[in-house]
């Protein structure tokens, strides 16, 4: 069914899920690559200076990749994964379950894909755990659990929590219906490995 068949059912703008953390590293990684190479670069002799250069075309998309690509958008008839080398989009109709374990994971049309942006902690669910249970232990009614329950789950638990509720409400609507679609992330992929190749080179013939 087309996208552009107008329905009564409102969408509304998407829903992004990150890590702060792995921003944030990828941001000084970043700029330790450019003070190394820029230095190289300006400091360097010989074929130093283009092996600095050929150094950071292969290094920075994958920081970049592993570090501030990942993210995970959501809206009311579908989920879009930005994963490193590859994007996902699955309308929540194919979509089977989603389910945090060791990782985060959506299942869908008999195929699994990790939701790199959600990182599952298993301390910070042991703590969240704990801190549960001694609520429970307290002896607080029903009232008290039903308002502190959400902050008692771990971060990525929360966000798969989320997104079941996304796919439980979605899945029916028209806009939601379609297949799985995925697409390689070339922008990514082909500088680093013209990087990679051209490092080669020069370290074979320096």
């Amino acid at each position: 069914m087309s996208s552009d068949q107008p329905t009564d059912e409102p969408v509304y703008d998407d829903r992004v899920y990150r890590s702060t953390m792995a921003t944030v590293t990828g941001v000084v990684l970043l700029a330790l690559l450019a003070w190394l190479c820029g230095d190289a670069v300006v400091r360097g002799s010989g074929n130093t200076p283009w092996l600095a250069l050929a150094a950071a075309l292969c290094i920075a998309p994958l920081v970049v990749a592993f570090t501030i690509r990942p993210a995970v958008f959501a809206n009311d008839d579908r989920l879009r994964v930005r994963n490193p080398f590859r994007t996902i989009e699955l309308p929540w109709a194919a979509v089977d379950t989603v389910r945090a374990r060791f990782s985060a994971e959506v299942l869908a049309e008999g195929a699994k894909y990790q939701l790199w942006s959600v990182p599952v902690s298993l301390r910070e669910r042991k703590k969240a755990n704990r801190r549960q249970a001694r609520r429970l232990g307290t002896g607080l009614g029903q009232s008290g659990k039903a308002q502190g329950e959400e902050t008692q789950r771990a971060a990525a638990d929360q966000v798969v929590e989320d997104l079941r509720e996304l796919h439980e409400r979605g899945a029916s609507r028209p806009g939601a219906q379609g297949t799985v679609k995925v697409t390689w992330s070339y922008e990514v992929i082909a500088p680093a490995v013209i990087g990679a190749l051209i490092l080669i080179v020069l370290l074979a013939t320096g």
